[in-house]
């Protein structure tokens, strides 16, 4: 049987997958969506993915704005913690890891521009790569 820690370890884990998969989501939909606006896959101007999109992007703008550590990132840390390791990221979750990946270091202020300028990017997406609306307007008498 698992002890605790092993729990707590699997759960960050599972945590930091999610995490992942989130910002995987954010910066490959808006590569989708403008190869898929050439290529015509239709499935790139489906209103709730582009809704979804924009959303998930504006969220992490809002939080660097705000100044807010990313709830993933704080949950990954705290479970870790409880698995009996130190604390994981000294900064944001995405300072970590472009710093880790890239040997790149900047401020929380680089990263929240880079933040609205992506999201800026999306918001801007949809003008050109509109999607389609989910209902059509009730057509008035004739």
């Amino acid at each position: 049987m698992a002890t605790k820690e092993q729990l707590c370890l699997l759960a960050a884990d599972a945590v930091l997958m999610v995490h992942f998969a989130f910002v995987a989501f954010v910066v490959l939909g808006l590569v989708l969506i403008w190869i898929g606006h050439f290529r015509r896959w239709s499935f790139v101007r489906n209103f709730w993915f582009r809704i979804a999109h924009l959303l998930a992007i504006g969220i992490v703008a809002g939080e660097s704005l705000l100044d807010i550590v990313c709830p993933l990132t704080t949950w990954e840390a705290q479970l870790r913690l409880l698995a009996g390791g130190g604390q994981r990221y000294e900064g944001s979750f995405i300072q970590h890891w472009v710093h880790r990946i890239m040997f790149y270091e900047a401020s929380e202020t680089t990263f929240a521009v880079i933040y609205v300028l992506f999201f800026l990017a999306v918001l801007a997406s949809l003008w050109w790569v509109k999607p389609r609306w989910p209902f059509t307007p009730l057509a008035g008498p004739r």
